[in-house]
Order: structure tokens, then sequence, then C-alpha cells
């Protein structure tokens, strides 16, 4: 009936029309070879056609009506030739001098309106959606002399027959392309964005939005429906937030897509977070270290208790970081577990816990559940509450290892900001080994990387900002392998922060962050943007970025 009755079949069912005992029962009685589960639903009475055609068109943003080729006058008929007709498969109806309406039976065959807009020279083109007996009388009335060629002309345009499966249809195609398209341009989220006049598809690629082609406003909905039902949302639900899970294998590369719908003033808008697998083998060196920083860290995230902190504002990689940690130190002797909202990432050997705020399991319950399962190391995805900070401190101190993280803008703020939510001085100072903050920034494209002599501008915000002075810094020119940004992924820039015993004093003293921050200098900790400044004169990234990730940073 359609160019993919599986797509209309899960969406008749999410909005009520059928039953999943109907559709089981239709595919048990199917005979013919070329019959369909949605043709046996319609023959037998279960759901009818006109509430097929209307709710996909729906979708689509289409209306649905009947036609009678009786009331079609020859003048219209004449502004498409039979020939045409017949290869997309439509009939016209109303026409103007500016446009043309053309009634097809397949709501899905969008792309016959975009062709016939370049073969009718750029005339408008609108459409209607109708039974397929009455476009097929019409077309075999209104062309008699060339009879009507409705199965030809879907094979013609491989929207039918046996060989039309779910990846056929031309909404599936486009949802899948707008996906596998940002995989393969190593995007971290989509962004499908309703707009006024357009659907907006933007990808962020290293940190920054790019904008793709848009696919065409009236498809808006159908995308964001199939997406829906890719993500396991409910497709009729459009005036709440929702948030599913995808997951997708593409060339062989296992991905989850954490989705998240919002309604906006034209429609809902649909952000999917793309989480790659492969970033769970990520080593400490991938992660942008320095070599005495990572020994550091590793010294760190193998003692055999207390708390370490990973802070900095969403998108700086902190997630990514601690399952880098995880990873170095799952071995069989240890036994890990984490709470998590959401679980990001599956990993093997490894006990997640995903909260659950509708049945009571917040970070604090699962928090206290978990440590009476006797594990070695616990990771929390992040502490928002003096109570799950609370419970943090007290497993550090009763032999835990425990990871987690916080927003701060800099290390040694990690101590004011327990401190505020309500935890007490004796406990920061007891738990606490150590907090590191992060940000990422891009890396210069390798494939266009040059060298160049820093600007007098440059060279004095290198003397304002940093004792390191490289006399040579390096930019990308731009190419094809970066999409001519210069840019090409992203690494860490770190300060970490250790408690010794006179931090520890300090903190007992409620000492403001200023006086943590230079003991901590006078440790040797470098600043972010000292670490920054460290990786322009490697090459790895630029002046520019290390800017504008440490703007507001003190050093």
């Amino acid at each position: 009936m359609t160019s993919n009755d599986e797509y209309v079949i899960q969406l008749l069912t999410e909005q009520g029309f059928l039953t999943s005992d109907q559709v089981d029962a239709a595919r048990r009685s199917m005979k013919a070879e070329n019959e369909t589960t949605l043709d046996v639903l319609v023959s037998s009475g279960a759901i009818g056609e006109d509430e097929v055609l209307g709710t996909i068109a729906d979708q689509f943003g289409l209306k649905y009506c009947h036609i009678n080729a009786d009331v079609i006058s020859q003048d219209i008929v004449k502004e498409i030739p039979g020939d045409i007709a017949r290869k997309y498969g439509v009939v016209p109806v109303v026409a103007d001098e500016d446009s043309i309406t053309v009634a097809l039976s397949d709501p899905m065959g969008y792309d016959a309106i975009d062709s016939l807009r370049y073969v009718l020279h750029g005339r408008d083109v609108e459409a209607v959606v109708s039974p397929r007996a009455e476009v097929q009388a019409a077309m075999a009335k209104l062309y008699q002399d060339e009879g009507s060629a409705d199965v030809q002309t879907r094979d013609e345009m491989g929207l039918g027959g046996e060989d039309a499966t779910g990846d056929d249809a031309p909404v599936i195609k486009l949802a899948t392309m707008i996906i596998t398209t940002a995989i393969k341009l190593k995007a971290s989220d989509i962004h499908l964005e309703p707009m006024e006049k357009e659907f907006r598809v933007r990808y962020r690629i290293d940190g920054a939005l790019r904008k793709m082609d848009s696919p065409p406003k009236r498809l808006q909905q159908a995308i964001i429906s199939r997406i829906k039902i890719m993500s396991k949302m409910k497709i009729s639900e459009k005036r709440s937030p929702q948030d599913g899970r995808i997951q997708i294998s593409v060339n062989g590369k296992d991905l989850d897509l954490r989705v998240n719908s919002v309604p906006t003033n034209h429609g809902e808008s649909i952000v999917m977070r793309i989480l790659d697998k492969s970033n769970l083998s990520l080593g400490l060196p991938q992660l942008g270290f320095l070599t005495d920083d990572q020994a550091t860290f590793e010294r760190l995230i193998k003692l055999p208790d207390g708390v370490v902190l990973v802070t900095g504002p969403t998108g700086s990689g902190k997630t990514t970081t601690l399952y880098a940690c995880l990873g170095q130190i799952n071995t069989p002797d240890k036994k890990l577990i984490t709470v998590e909202d959401p679980v990001e990432y599956q990993m093997s050997g490894i006990n997640q816990v995903q909260v659950n705020k509708d049945v009571g399991l917040d970070f604090s319950a699962a928090l206290r559940s978990i440590l009476r399962q006797a594990p070695n190391i616990v990771m929390i995805g992040e502490i928002r509450d003096a109570e799950t900070a609370d419970i943090a401190m007290e497993a550090a101190l009763t032999g835990h290892l425990v990871f987690s993280t916080l927003h701060t803008n800099d290390a040694p703020s990690a101590v004011t900001r327990l401190l505020d939510i309500g935890v007490k001085p004796f406990l920061v100072a007891s738990a606490l080994r150590a907090a590191m903050a992060q940000r990422l920034v891009r890396a210069i494209c390798e494939n266009c990387r040059e060298a160049y002599t820093p600007t007098e501008r440059e060279i004095k915000m290198l003397g304002a900002i940093s004792k390191t002075m490289p006399e040579t810094m390096y930019h990308g020119t731009g190419c094809d392998k970066c999409g001519k940004s210069g840019y090409k992924g992203r690494k860490g820039i770190f300060e970490i922060f250790k408690v010794d015993d006179t931090i520890q004093r300090l903190i007992f003293d409620h000492a403001p962050a200023t006086l943590l921050r230079q003991r901590a200098r006078e440790m040797g900790m470098r600043t972010l943007r000292e670490d920054g400044m460290l990786k322009v004169a490697s090459g790895m990234t630029s002046l520019s970025e290390i800017l504008r990730v440490t703007m507001g940073d003190a050093d």
C-alpha cells in the first residue's frame, strides 16, 4: 500500500489504530507472495484505507482527500503530459499560473514531487494524498490512450514490489543518511531543529556546530516520527519532552545515540548525542596528557581509597576521562560499580546502575545500595547534592576508591563547591585525594599543519599569560580532511590539584580557594592555561584555542 509498510504499521500501532495482536494475526494469515501485512489488515477490516493514508499524510504535512476524474478539466490535465504523470504516479487536480497540485497514492513518494518540480522547470508543485483506486481510475480516464501504469510507475520509482524493504523507503533512507553522515564526519551530536520556514540540521564537530543541507520543511514531521520510532519514543506525544536511545552499527562499529525531544513553537526539536564505544578503549595518553601529568594521574587512580574528582563545564570531556580511568584499572581482582544518569557506555566487567528517579532511585539511594555490594571502586556520574557527597566521602573513608565529577571552573574550587553544598570540612580534608579540572581544545589538523612565526600581538599576549614562549607556533591552513577548518579532533588540557597535609589543614580552616590555589602552585600545579601553552608550543593546538577555553580562568 505504501513504500514502507512496516514503518506505517509501527506508526499506526503507536497512534492506537492497530494492536500488536492484530498485526501478529495479519502476519500469520498472509498467503500470496506479493501480499503485505498492511494489505491483510486493510482487507480484513482491521483498519480502513482512509485511516491509513490519512494518518501517513498527516505525518508528512499533506492533505488527504478523495478525487473524481469527472470534475478534473482537460485544461488541467494538459499541464502534465501522460508519460510524466505515469512516470511519477500522479494526477493533476488543480493548477494556476504559478503552481500545480497533484494527487498521489503513496504519501511516502515525496521524491516524485521534488522530481516534478525539476521536470516542470521549477514550477511550484503541491501534493495531496488520495486512495490508490481513485488515482488509478483517474489516470486511466484522463490519459485514456496511454492506459494506467500505477504498478509500472511504482516499479520505475523503486517504491514497490517484493524488493521494497524498510531501507528503501525515502524517509527511512533520509533519517539514516542524517545519522550516518554525522558519524562519518565524527560529529558528537546531531541537532534537528524546526524553524519557521526550514527544518534545520546541524552537527557538532570538534565542539563547534556546523549547519548542513536542510531536508524539505514538509518532511519535518515524518523525519521526526521516524527518529522517535527508532528511539522507542511515543510518536503520538508531542507536548512533553521525551528521552530515548538508538543502537546502530555503522561499518562494523557499534554506536549508541542518546536521543532527546523537546516541543518548540514550530515542532519538536531533536538532539541525538552520538556515543562512540571505541572511546572506551582510549588510554590516558590519547586524552592529551603530558608525560608528567599522566604519571601523576595514574598514581592517583591506583590509590586504595579516597575521592578523585574531575571538574569542568558540560561538554569538557569529564565522562570520557572517567571511563578511561575505569578501563585502565578494571582488572578481575577488583569489583567496580558505577551510578550514572544516564548510563552512557556499556562497559564489560563493570556493574553499571542507571538512576531512576521515578522509582526513588536517585544518586544517593543508589550509592547507599551499591556500597552493600562490597565494591573496591565506585564511579558516581556527578555529585549534585550534600547527601550524595557525604555518602561518597564516607565511602572513601571506609576503604573505597571513589571517582566523580563536579561543575567548577578550576580544580581548587572543587573544595569550595563541596563545602558550599554542605559537606563538613573534616570529611573533605580526610577523603579528597585530588581534583582535576579539564577542558577540550581543538587539535590542529595533522594533514594541513604548518609552522609560522608568532606576530608581535601574539608574543605580547603570550608574555602576559605564560612564561612559555615558543619561537615557532603552528596552525592549520584548512583542507578537505578537516572540512577547511584547520582543526581535526580534540584533546584535553588539565590542571591537577593534589591534597597534601598543608592543604588538608587549609580545608579544616575553611580557607578560600585562592589560598588553596596558591599552595597548589607552590607544589608545582600547572594551570589550565599553562598546560595549554605547553601544547601550543608542541604544535598540538593553537593560541586562539587556549585563549578561547581558558578566558575566564585565573592564572
